[in-house]
């Protein structure tokens, strides 16, 4: 039996043994816990990691650290594929023509930018139009018309392997592709458009195909138009000039800026007095002398010089300004009559408006009002082209007029494709046979009859004939053999201001001829 001491040594070394014991276990714990949280801190750097590459858009996987943590990463990786595979469907959607599943213009555009910073030569951009694609569309069905353009595009990817093809527009294909220069892409783009014209299937029918290109090679000197708009302008100048395939013409298509220049400089010209009205005489043949007079417009430019108005006119119809225009040639026009009476010369005018404003019920009320106050007759000159687009509209608003009392005349008469059925209904009181039936009267046997044909055709129907482009006396007698009403022209004398009309009709009140 142990005394005292001994007995209280054992116990102390117990209680030291257990501390120690308890000490080791609470190590062993820490230390678990440490390995455990640097396991974890290294999963969630490697998670951060993968996190920050995905939204970079690169490939993200963990490689799990030890096996306890496998099922962690495996969910991660799980995700990170998924948002991959969203990311994919979303970029391929945002370049990709949703009805067809083509590449849309982004990524030609894209495709274009590529080819050239790769230094590929003889880069292009062309603008395949299906003709008359909305009437097919209308013919056989928006779906089927839409798949016809699959058909093509599937087509082209084929015959042209290396280029990329795309949906450009409602009717319109496009290709991106390196061809070796203007002449080389021209004649790719006229090989195809030959090899595809022709009859497709469209179910267990047949349409007939026709294709037109445009065609617009990559250039440092393009300036801000990109190669596909480039190449939509030559599809148009192509169908412009009957041919099935154009290179993009700068030249002809003018300078938008400075175009751009003119219609806001428009509105000024005309407060300012550059834009004048001058009059071109209108001679009767039986009673050989003046009996009208045609308002002509004209824009005397500070910078450019006299312009021609087939440009700012033109303009002025495509950017909305027409109306403005008109009216202020209306009103001049109609104030010149005024000062031309006063002095002696009572004269009807003619002013010429445009298809787009005979559908403009306003502008209609305005012209009834001006000619109610005129101080003579006002006639009103309208192309055959006015009755393309809405003929009921535009009969409707010449039968106003003539009721009215103001004069219509057919103007460019013999130029345009205006049915007889149609001449029979519209209530014009007057054609002007276009001057390219009359130029060459006195040496072409063919535009003698048809000179002579539209003037008995004109005078069947109750109407009076002017002659418009007479420069020579040969001419002027040959329209008067003919039983021509007017005669317009060089011959007669060119459009002048006011002051100098009032000098020439003072001359021709001696009773001038010209036969």
């Amino acid at each position: 039996m142990l005394g005292p001491a001994a007995s209280s040594l054992a116990l102390y070394q117990a209680l030291l043994m257990g501390v120690a014991l308890v000490g080791a276990a609470a190590g062993a714990f820490a230390l678990g816990r440490w390995t455990r949280a640097r396991r974890s801190a290294r999963v969630l750097s490697l998670l951060d990691d993968a996190m920050r590459g995905l939204e970079r858009g690169e490939p993200a996987r963990v490689a799990p650290p030890s096996a306890e943590l496998a099922p962690l990463a495996e969910r991660f990786n799980a995700m990170a594929a998924a948002v991959e595979e969203r990311e994919r469907v979303m970029s391929q959607l945002a370049t990709s023509d949703p009805e067809t599943g083509l590449p849309d213009r982004r990524a030609l555009e894209a495709e274009l930018a590529a080819l050239a910073a790769s230094g590929e030569h003889g880069v292009a951009a062309a603008a395949v139009s299906i003709d008359r694609f909305a009437e097919l569309s209308a013919a056989i069905g928006h779906e089927r018309a839409v798949g016809l353009m699959s058909e093509i595009a599937d087509r082209l990817a084929q015959k042209a392997p290396a280029a990329m093809v795309g949906r450009l527009s409602e009717g319109a294909l496009g290709l991106v592709f390196g061809a070796g220069g203007a002449k080389a892409s021209q004649a790719l783009c006229a090989k195809l458009a030959a090899e595809l014209d022709g009859p497709m299937a469209v179910g267990e029918a047949h349409v007939q195909v026709s294709l037109t290109v445009g065609v617009a090679p990559v250039s440092a000197t393009a300036g801000e138009r990109s190669p596909l708009a480039r190449a939509a302008i030559a599809m148009a100048q192509a169908r412009a000039a009957g041919r099935k395939v154009a290179v993009f013409d700068a030249k002809a298509y003018g300078d938008p800026a400075a175009n751009l220049a003119l219609v806001a400089q428009m509105q000024h010209a005309i407060e300012t007095g550059q834009i004048e009205v001058h009059h071109q005489p209108k001679y009767d043949i039986r009673l050989g002398r003046t009996v009208g007079v045609e308002a002509l417009v004209r824009w005397a430019h500070p910078q450019r010089g006299l312009l021609s108005p087939g440009v700012f006119v033109r303009l002025a119809e495509s950017t909305g300004h027409i109306r403005a225009l008109t009216g202020y040639v209306l009103a001049r026009a109609l104030a010149d009559q005024d000062a031309l009476r006063r002095a002696g010369h009572a004269l009807d005018v003619s002013v010429n408006i445009t298809g787009r404003l005979l559908a403009d019920a306003d502008f209609a009320e305005h012209v009834l009002a001006a000619a109610g106050g005129a101080d003579g007759r006002l006639w009103l000159e309208v192309t055959d082209a006015a009755f393309a687009d809405d003929p009921a509209q535009a009969m409707r608003y010449v039968a106003r007029l003539a009721e009215a009392g103001v004069g219509v005349s057919i103007d460019d008469f013999g130029a345009g494709a205006l049915s007889l059925a149609r001449l029979r209904e519209i209530r014009a009181e007057e054609v002007k046979i276009d001057k390219s039936l009359v130029l060459d009267l006195a040496d072409e046997r063919r535009s003698r009859l048809l000179a002579r044909g539209a003037i008995e055709l004109a005078h069947g129907l109750g109407m009076k004939v002017v002659a418009k482009g007479v420069e020579t006396s040969e001419a002027y007698a040959l329209l008067a053999s003919m039983g021509c009403d007017f005669a317009q022209g060089f011959l007669i004398e060119r459009p002048m201001p006011l002051e100098d009309l009032k000098r020439f009709l003072a001359e021709d009140r001696r009773g001038v001829r010209y036969g």
